[in-house]
């Protein structure tokens, strides 16, 4: 498949429709723009503050010009392996500086980026190497031993010819001060430099001798249309499918981003939304990077060093899910943290609850800003304006972005506060389906000559323009604004012996919202074989830590269809009653 995809540059000028009456005046309704590479974006921040600091890491400082240097001497290490330009490179970590360093090294190379979430298992992670045809992968050494058993597992023609590995320690001080230092509890997780994998059929290379390269780089020669970045998303049948990116999808949400933000080389961004999901690399990376801007980088949730960073460095912008700010809200030690700082706060992935919004405006005189966007449409394809919020609502469609609501089945625009499909079109939305032209085909339609993504969300508009979400036509669960698709978690349970049917549901839970719950049919042979606490140890072991069910329940049969189809419904609403 072509790396180059067609893309028009140009957004669209049009003015937004007439009922967005709170749009903010300062920002323009369409942006043009730059007709570069994402790459771009870090070298000119390098040139123009070479010696500011981009990222901060429990205590170690990376300048811009110290992470442009390491990013250059990383993509010749790729061009020396044999990337070439469109290849698709597999990146999983967690937020470190290697992250940034990599992303940009794969994009300097001119490939793709393939970004993987960590929590995902070997079983997992084969689709992830073998859909995109990827031969090179990079990640930290404690999950090298994953995607290296998922390379090994592979027939010989698809298995990975290189791993690129790093140690935690290879991006911070073990000795930092107490501040900056993470919790206790990471230390065996951060500090241990586990030992690297062999890798059958290919070579594993340290991230110090990958950054001593000598050799150059290649010319950069991919443009606006050329494929940047494979996001997977999942969804009702079947395994993740690739997103395809352009440069030009994803500067413009970095564009955007920063604008709709108030945006500055002078902002303080706290980066603790994983940098694998497409939130947090567009939002805060790419739109930090293009801006200048410093990164103060956490590798997961910790509220403790979260309110110790955010006073420390003087936090300005804060993106996250709305269980961290309750979470925060709720340590012992919140009154000792320093929060002034903070001029931007929001997120999404799920609602923020109106009484924690009214607290952070009361205590701080803070408005959460809420958006809502999908891997397809680049992250944001919705945002409230920051000074006219509503709360738990989507907001009103993005720069440049044209969205709907539309009758799912007679695909009819729906009046006024009427529930239908939410539909996008905009520069920031994806150019279809990797390798999957029939789902591509289904995703989109053409209403007024403009084509149109399908989201699976349903919703309504207001009076107002602000768009709100009801309900949802996919079947997906929301655990801490993580998605889970019960399709791929029945699939990979599927596998195991014992089980003869299993259903995925939503059963809610206080903290994350949702939590996933497996309703199972054993096979006759297993009946009182197998409890219910081995079956989640076992999706433990197998898949990511988000999709693992926390409640199994064991039934005789599972509700079925006169034409044989599993009713979830049925199970679901039982489960809410």
């Amino acid at each position: 498949m072509e790396s180059s995809v067609n893309s028009s540059v140009a957004p669209a000028k049009a003015r937004p429709r007439a009922h967005y009456p709170f749009w903010p005046k300062r920002l323009p309704h369409a942006i043009t723009l730059p007709e570069t590479a994402l790459w771009d974006n870090l070298e000119t921040s390098a040139r123009r503050y070479p010696h500011k600091t981009a990222i901060v890491f429990f205590g170690r400082v990376l300048t811009y010009s110290q992470l442009l240097q390491k990013a250059e001497r990383l993509a010749a290490c790729l061009h020396g392996l044999g990337v070439k330009k469109g290849d698709r490179v597999v990146l999983s970590m967690q937020n470190c500086p290697q992250l940034v360093i990599a992303h940009f090294a794969i994009l300097r190379a001119n490939a793709v980026v393939v970004p993987v979430n960590p929590m995902n298992r070997a079983e997992e992670l084969k689709h992830y190497i073998v859909d995109p045809d990827a031969k090179v992968a990079l990640t930290t050494s404690d999950l090298a031993p994953e995607l290296a058993r998922a390379s090994d597992a592979l027939p010989p023609a698809q298995r990975l010819a290189h791993l690129i590995v790093t140690h935690f320690t290879d991006g911070f001080d073990a000795d930092c001060a107490p501040d900056d230092a993470p919790p206790q509890a990471w230390n065996d997780w951060l500090m241990t430099r586990h030992a690297l994998p062999p890798l059958q059929d290919g070579q594993v290379h340290t991230w110090e001798a990958a950054l001593q390269t000598t050799g150059d780089a290649p010319a950069q020669t991919v443009g606006p249309t050329d494929l940047a970045i494979l996001p997977y998303t999942s969804g009702t049948t079947g395994l993740p499918k690739g997103c395809m990116h352009t440069h030009a999808s994803i500067m413009h949400n970095a564009i955007a981003s920063g604008l709709w933000g108030n945006g500055s080389a002078e902002n303080v961004v706290l980066s603790v939304v994983p940098m694998f999901h497409i939130t947090g690399m567009v939002s805060l990376m790419h739109t930090s990077i293009r801006a200048g801007a410093t990164l103060i980088m956490m590798p997961r949730w910790d509220r403790e060093l979260a309110g110790r960073l955010i006073s420390r460095w003087q936090v300005t912008h804060w993106t996250n899910i709305p269980t961290m700010v309750i979470d925060l809200l709720g340590s012992p030690n919140f009154a000792s943290f320093d929060l002034t700082s903070l001029v931007y706060i929001g997120g999404g992935g799920a609602a923020m609850p109106q009484a924690v919004a009214q607290r952070l405006f009361e205590q701080y005189g803070l408005r959460y800003i809420e958006g809502y966007g999908l891997t397809e449409t680049a992250a944001p394809s919705h945002s409230n304006p920051p000074d006219a919020p509503k709360q738990q609502c989507l907001g009103i469609p993005f720069m440049s972005t044209d969205a709907r609501v539309i009758d799912p089945d007679t695909l009819a625009e729906m009046p006024v506060g009427e529930q239908g499909e939410i539909i996008m079109h905009g520069p920031e939305v994806f150019q279809g389906y990797w390798k999957r032209p029939d789902a591509t085909e289904a995703a989109f339609i053409e209403l007024e000559g403009k084509r149109f993504f399908r989201s699976g969300d349903l919703g309504h508009v207001d009076a107002e323009g602000y768009f709100f979400l009801t309900d949802r036509l996919k079947r997906m669960i929301n655990a801490s604004g993580f998605k889970v698709w019960p399709a791929e978690v029945e699939a990979l349970m599927f596998r195991h012996p014992a089980i003869q049917e299993a259903c995925i549901i939503a059963t809610q839970d206080a903290y994350r919202g949702e939590s996933v719950k497996a309703v199972i049919v054993l096979r006759p042979s297993h009946r009182d074989l197998v409890t219910e606490q081995e079956l989640i140890d076992w999706c433990r072991d197998n898949m990511a830590v988000y999709k693992v069910p926390r409640v199994v329940q064991f039934v005789e049969a599972l509700p079925k269809s006169g034409a044989g189809k599993v009713m979830w419904r049925t199970l679901q609403e039982a489960e809410k009653a």
